[in-house]
This record gives C-alpha cells, structure tokens and sequence, in this order.
C-alpha cells in the first residue's frame, strides 16, 4: 500500500512539473540571436544626445552601444563574426518610448467590439453601434458581457451618448457595457445596470455621476468618471486566454510603431503582476513601465503588502503612482475653470466646467502620503482647473517633504495656461501633453468644448520649450491608435482633421519632437542613463526608418518602420516574420 501511494505522489509531482513545463513554453516569448558585435554604417544615425549629434555609423557589443563615428572608423572594428548593416542613407535613432498609454488596450479588438468611428472605424450612428453588438452577441453564452470600446458621442449622427434603452434594442437578458473612446464614462445596458446593482435609489459615488433619465431618478445607462468603477471590474473580467490574445496584439502594434519601451498607466495588482511576469517570460519583449493606480493599490502600499521594488528590473519598472483627478474634454468631465464654450446635449445648465474627482484637502493628503514615502507621482489633469489642484498638492507635499529631484509627471496638461507652464518649471514637474488631440479633437475643441481661445492653447508645447521645461508627448493608446508618425506630425504641424491649423505659435520642431518620445521621456521615467540616446554605454534599443523624418512634414506622417532592435536584439523587421540582416559584410 506504501508503494501505491509512493508511486500515486511520484506520478502527481511529474504530471505537475510536466504541466508546469507545458506552460511555461507556451507563455514564454522567442528570443532572437544576439550577435556578438554589430556595426551600422552608411546611416543617418540621429543620437538625440545633448547635442543632437548625428553620425553616420555605430557598433553595437552585445547588448549595448560601444562606439559612435564616421564609416571607416567604425568599420575599423570589425571582427570575425560580425554583422554589419549598410544602412544605405535610412535613418536609425533611439526606439520609441511610450510616454503615456495603456498597453494593453490597443489589443482590446482581440475581446470587444470596436466602436470608433471614422476616421478610425466605420461607426457613424447608434444604428452601426447596435448592428456591431447584435452580430457579437451571436457567440457566446446568455450571462457572458457583451464588450464594446471607441464610440465618441460627438461623432455620431445623434450627437448623444447612447442609453440604456438603446442597448436593451440587442438584448434585455445579456449585460452589454460600452467603453467611451475617452475611457472616462461608459454606458450599459438594463441587464447589465442590474447585474451591477445600480438602480434608481443608488447614490452617486464620490468623484463620479450616474447620470439619470428627464425628469426621473431612473439611471439612463450613462456612467462618469468614477461611476464606471460599478461595473467595469466585472464587465471587463477577461479571462487569462484574452488577456493573452490582447497582450500578443498590442506588442506586436507596438513593434510595428517602432516601440521598444512601453508604457501602461494606472494598473491594479492583477493587472501589475500579470505584465510583469509576461516581461520575465519575454512575451513581452519590450522594456515595460508600469503606473500602479492610487485608488487601486495605497492600501496595499501602506499596509506592506504590495512593494514596488518587487518590480524593478532592467526590463520592468513600476516606475510612478497615478492620480487621476479629472476626466476628458471631449467627455465633458474635464475640470475647467470657465464653463464650456458649448455645453452638451441635453444640459440645463449654461455654467457647467466639469468636476473634479477629488476636493482639494483629499488630494493634498494622498500627494503628500506617496510622495514622503519616495513615490514618483503621475497626476492626470486636464482641464485648467484640475492642474491648478495638482500644482497646488505637489506644492503642499514638497514643502512636507523637500525631495531634490522628485520628477512629478503632469498627465495630459492639455488646457495648460502660461502661469501653470511656469510654475511647472519652479516645482520641477515634467508634463506629458496628449498633441495628438489637436488632430484628433481639434476642430471640436475649437467649435464646441473650448472655443477659438482656449482651443488654440491645448497641449502648449511651444510655450514649454520658450520656458525650457522638459516635456514629453503621448497618444494614450488605446485613445488613439498607437501611431507615433501621426504623434510626431500632430507636435510639429498642429493640422487637425479640417486641414486647419490649431494654435500655429504652438508648435515645435522635428528633433524637439523627437527628443519628447526617446530621451526626454527616458528622463521622465529615470531611465536616462540607459535608453533614450544612442550613446556609448546605453542599451541598444534602436528604431530603423525607411526614410528621414527631418527631411519633411510629409515624411514625417509617413515614414514606415523597417526594423526593431531592443538591447541588441532584433525583434521586428517590416515585411517579414524574423529579422535578416540588411547587408551581411561579416569578415
């Protein structure tokens, strides 16, 4: 009998390891060669130093950068072995680094329906937002939620947020909860207002509305700012599958954008750890940067059970906390300090601005806690009046706690004024402006959220480079499709999608653009000394485009991404599955 169960526990541990090695080779990621020495020559070698250097040829030892030069300098080096790319005049600079998104989510096609309308997708009505949910809701079971993400009220015919009743039109048994393309309010149907428990007597939650129907205290469908929280966490419980199907998508748009440092802001500990072990199983094969949000994980953080430096690594960082303190312009949830220059459908009242999520003493209080323990902080403002409270808690926090070089992050700053720029410079704080909203919003900014003035001054980059205030520029993927040729182009031509021109003193030139999205945001995140510039010593993450952004307006919206190298290795090259070298000379 003791040789039964001898035998019984032996066949356990094996099918276990067995299992656990099954798994552990379908999540990791490949691993591309690393050659010993490579040389790039013949290149417009764009080094974003402090100088802006430009070479025409690198060497690259394993995983970093070990000289910099001229052709037949660089080419002195070669060895046995080595690999040398005729770059034959194409441009290589520092990999894109994400300042600010939510990776993940541009892989949400992989789990939802994707509502965005044009230029972005086809949705032009709540008509095409129906059609899109009854042909998804032919797969699945009864109870499953039914996803969809991108709609933009101001697009659609009937300039309105679709309700309750509108989503009851695909089904009144299955729940149904739609993400705003804001990611700041969402909507749901009956099944799914049930399923949350929101109802007529549920009271507004702090820092978020249940907005209601005419004339009653019946809830409409439409949720804002924090009283998504109701429902999201279960209408977005996907399973490990999806998450995986989303992770696998999103890498592989980033690659393709030229992406080698990623960034997700405002995570919980599930989503955290999730990302994480994707990044040490190479899944991921992008350097990571991670914002724990406030809300989800200070509890955790006070008490000990969660500890950031568990994920630090040279791949991984849970580099900021994230505040959020207001919402969307285009979502009307912004926090102004005047009222909108239009208010939306449906409003009683001609003195609206927005809100704010937090009173001003609560906001202090959570600054001032993070930032004594040692936190970077990253604070979501985007209306005028928001970034007046977070300048004022920062303010509060450092005079609590002097740190010298705390490098608060200011989230979006899109309705910045002049003063706050300045003050901006006196506290050390690094904005990180969303300039692809003067495309993508622009026109609706100018005629209907902001008016002429105010619309003109969104994402105030000018007027950071006048006040020599590093900054960076961001595309909050999944807001916007991860594009940084559209990033880059949006910063330098504030062209919206009328073809008109928003606030042409506010516009900044190429290699200062460039400079927002490699070694400044490597700067924003304290990962200057290791990625950011191609200088010797750092890491060789390296983007290869098919033409010179410098060259041109018109080059700079269209250059394609050629090949991808993250610490040396090769990970994307367009047109084909694996790498090959461009012009293999090895000796």
């Amino acid at each position: 009998m003791k040789k039964i169960v001898v035998g019984l526990l032996v066949f356990i541990l094996l099918l276990a390891a067995v299992v656990l090695s099954v798994g552990y080779y379908y999540l990791r990621g490949a691993t591309p060669a690393l050659p010993p020495l490579q040389l790039f020559i013949h290149g417009q070698i764009l080094t974003m130093d402090n100088s802006n250097r430009v070479v025409s040829a690198m060497a690259v030892r394993g995983e970093r950068i070990e000289a910099l030069g001229s052709n037949d300098e660089i080419l002195a080096l070669r060895q046995a072995g080595t690999v040398v790319y005729d770059l034959k005049g194409k441009t290589l600079l520092p990999g894109f680094i994400d300042a600010h998104g939510h990776f993940p989510g541009t892989g949400l096609s992989a789990v939802g329906s994707d509502l965005s309308s044009p230029p972005l997708g086809a949705v032009r009505s709540i008509s095409d937002i129906q059609q899109y949910l009854a042909e998804a809701a032919k797969t699945g079971k009864d109870e499953d939620w039914l996803f969809g993400f991108g709609y933009d009220d101001s697009l659609l015919l009937e300039k309105r947020h679709p309700n309750r009743h509108d989503l009851d039109a695909v089904s009144t048994t299955r729940p149904i909860y739609l993400m705003h393309s804001s990611g700041h309010l969402a909507v749901v149907n009956t099944a799914g207002l049930r399923r949350a428990g929101i109802n007529a007597e549920t009271s507004d939650p702090e820092g978020g509305v249940i907005v209601r129907e005419d004339n009653s205290t019946q809830p409409s469908g439409l949720l804002l700012e924090h009283a998504t929280d109701l429902v999201a966490a279960q209408a977005m419980d996907f399973s490990g599958l999806d998450f995986l199907a989303m992770v696998d998508a999103a890498r592989d748009q980033y690659l393709a954008a030229g992406v080698t440092t990623i960034q997700s802001g405002g995570v919980d500990s599930r989503l955290l750890n999730g990302l994480y072990w994707l990044s040490k199983l190479q899944r991921i094969p992008q350097r990571v940067l991670v914002w724990p949000l406030a809300d989800k994980v200070e509890a955790e953080l006070n008490s000990g059970a969660l500890s950031l430096d568990d994920f630090q690594s040279d791949t991984f960082a849970a580099s900021a906390i994230k505040i959020i303190v207001d919402g969307s312009i285009q979502g009307y949830t912004a926090f102004l300090s005047e009222p909108y220059y239009q208010q939306q459908t449906g409003s009683t009242d001609p003195a609206y601005r927005g809100f704010s999520r937090y009173k001003q003493d609560e906001l202090n209080a959570q600054v001032k806690n993070l930032h004594c323990k040692n936190y970077q902080l990253a604070l979501h403002g985007n209306g005028d009046a928001a970034i007046d409270m977070v300048l004022t808690a920062i303010e509060y926090a450092q005079q609590a706690c002097p740190r010298a070089d705390a490098r608060p992050i200011l989230v979006h700053g899109q309705m910045a004024r002049a003063d706050q720029i300045t003050r901006m410079k006196q506290q050390g704080i690094t904005p990180s402006f969303f300039s692809a909203h003067t495309y993508f919003w622009g026109d609706r900014h100018r005629d209907q959220f902001l008016g002429p003035e105010r619309g003109a001054r969104i994402s105030p980059l000018a007027e950071a480079v006048a006040e020599d205030l590093r900054f960076t520029v961001h595309l909050d993927s999944p807001v916007v499709p991860m594009d940084m040729a559209r990033l880059l182009w949006t910063s330098v031509t504030r062209q919206t999608r009328s073809g008109e021109v928003l606030g042409a003193d506010q516009r900044i030139n190429t290699l200062q653009a460039l400079r927002a999205v490699t070694i400044d945001a490597a700067w924003q995140s304290f990962k200057e000394q290791d990625i950011g510039s191609l200088e010797v010593g750092k890491f060789a993450d390296l983007v290869l485009l098919d033409r010179s952004p410098l060259a041109s307006e018109d080059n700079l919206l269209n250059f394609k991404v050629d090949q991808v190298w993250i610490a040396g290795r090769c990970y994307f090259q367009r047109g084909r599955n694996e790498c090959d070298v461009i012009s293999n000379e090895s000796r």
